[in-house]
């Protein structure tokens, strides 16, 4: 070992590592004041308002999340809603630097940790929004480091350990079907290179405990006659090659991971020679070393190279890939840890600046010199702007509260007048930040692959009634037209209010409150009756 690394060795790696866990969660908690939640976000809260076995677009998990860092939905807050998000990827982020302190040094698990914190999909997008993938990281990186710990020091996996990692990649599976790859990847890695293991009985009681976790998503989808996977199914098969969707997916995911991130670990796989001898060299793990690399490449290559190969068939969505980095955090934390000098290596320090001049620029964007950076034209004035993402809806939601009150006590609209729905966004906004507040049920109206969740949400709640009166929100940024499918079951629509959407005195959008008079025919049922 030469100067440098032994001077670097002699570091104390946990506690840097705590500290970076400890800036990050409390950058997130700034954040999270800063900006409201997204389309995403607001229609997960609906997963915690009807918790099921499963739902329409994914497993239970996230509203069980959401569930528990409101504390039952009694302190909802934007805060509230993503600590859980946030509590998991500061856990997760301590994982990753103990399994790269297991597979090779406590400088490779710091580099790994530093991976972590700035890539935009781990620290972000699954790191402080609530998404699905926020508890799936978290059981994901605990999965990889069992599996790690067997490879590394078989003498101390125990039956519990086999048992725990059955359970935790059932909890992967439980937030995100993507979950079921770990055991995928972990049976490719054990029939290729440690085959003896298929007469492990343990193995298979592990297995057994997934299958056990996972059965209320089977029992959901043989209740509603696998309606997730009818509705999934329609999304990724398709024929015909989409070059186009392919090249969105790599530079999307590009973007996703932090382009310096990315480039980070895809530096050692280019490098693949020197990876390899750098494992090899390592004398804690010298016989194992070929096995170790062999394993995680097979936890990140192939569910990567799946979802590549979907989207030259069909659109897909960047994070999809997303888990399969986990493990090229470790394999570019070895070898960076080995290859580069200084305590933040230098990509990773370009990788640190790029993501904190993304996130303090789009602070500055929303709150100080926003810009009208989506469509201009009226008919959908601020399409496409990310700042609609994340603001507006809290001024758009207290003057549509004095509206109602205006309208209640003139007698322009009923006092109990609910607000149609068409679509899960806004609709998701519309329950959260408009509806919630003031006691407003919100029914939806249309197809289930339009309303998604809002179709269960439904069945729990009263139908329009004959008679009664409504209200319709149209953001300018979705455009809609309600004439066509709201309409028709009325007597008449009413006059319809704008509320501008203003920062800076800049027009973002425009929000179109349409009032429908006298209901005259029932929507029939999206879902049938239970």
């Amino acid at each position: 070992m030469n100067h440098w690394a032994m001077q670097y060795s002699k570091l104390d790696y946990p506690k840097k590592t705590i500290w970076l866990i400890g800036i990050a969660v409390i950058v997130k908690l700034a954040l999270s004041f800063l900006f409201e939640l997204g389309n995403d976000e607001v229609y997960y809260y609906t997963y915690a308002v009807q918790p099921d076995w499963n739902h329409f677009d994914h497993p239970p998990m996230v509203g069980w999340m959401i569930q528990l860092s409101t504390l039952n939905l009694h302190w909802v807050s934007t805060l509230s809603m993503r600590l859980g998000s946030i509590l998991a990827a500061a856990v997760s982020t301590w994982i990753v630097f103990q399994t790269g302190t297991l597979i090779h040094s406590e400088r490779a698990g710091w580099i790994a940790s530093l991976l972590y914190t700035f890539s935009i999909y781990t620290s972000i997008i699954a790191g402080l929004f609530i998404m699905p993938d926020s508890p799936q990281l978290l059981f994901f990186t605990w999965s990889i480091y069992l599996m790690a710990k067997w490879v590394v020091k078989p003498h101390l996996f125990k039956t519990m350990h086999w048992l725990g990692l059955g359970l935790l990649i059932g909890l992967a599976t439980l937030s995100k079907v993507h979950g079921l790859y770990l055991w995928a990847g972990f049976g490719g890695f054990i029939l290729f290179h440690q085959i003896k293991t298929l007469k492990q009985p343990l193995l298979y009681i592990a297995f057994v405990v997934t299958i056990g976790v996972v059965m209320p998503i089977l029992y959901w989808n043989m209740e509603y006659d696998f309606i997730t996977y009818k509705f999934h199914s329609k999304r990724v098969l398709h024929s015909g090659i989409q070059l186009e969707s392919f090249a969105q997916q790599i530079f999307g995911e590009f973007l996703y991971q932090n382009p310096l991130v990315y480039i980070t670990c895809l530096i050692p796989l280019i490098r693949f020679k020197k990876l390899n001898a750098i494992f090899q060299q390592h004398k804690v793990i010298q016989q194992q070393s070929a096995i170790i690399l062999s394993l995680l490449l097979w936890l990140s290559l192939p569910l990567i190279g799946l979802f590549w190969g979907v989207s030259l068939f069909n659109p897909t969505l960047p994070h999809w890939t997303g888990p399969g980095f986990i493990a090229l955090f470790l394999i570019a934390g070895v070898y960076w840890s080995q290859v580069s000098m200084p305590l933040f290596p230098g990509l990773i320090k370009l990788a640190m600046g790029f993501l904190g001049i993304l996130l303090v620029g789009f602070v500055f964007l929303v709150h100080v010199f926003p810009i009208q950076l989506g469509s201009k034209t009226p008919e959908n004035l601020g399409e496409y702007n990310p700042i609609n993402d994340v603001t507006g809806w809290t001024q758009f939601s207290a003057d549509f509260k004095a509206l109602t009150e205006r309208d209640s006590k003139m007698g322009v609209v009923q006092d109990k007048a609910p607000i149609l729905v068409s679509k899960w966004f806004p609709a998701g906004h519309i329950l959260f930040y408009t509806a919630r507040p003031i006691q407003k049920q919100v029914i939806a109206i249309g197809a289930l692959e339009e309303v998604h969740k809002f179709a269960w949400l439904n069945q729990d709640q009263p139908n329009l009634q004959i008679g009664q009166d409504a209200y319709f929100i149209q953001p300018s940024n979705l455009p809609f037209d309600p004439t066509i499918s709201i309409l028709p079951y009325f007597e008449k629509m009413g006059k319809t209010d704008t509320i501008q959407i203003q920062k800076r005195g800049l027009v973002l959008r425009v929000f179109y409150v349409y009032r429908f008079k006298n209901c005259q025919k029932i929507p029939a049922p999206i879902l049938p009756k239970k």
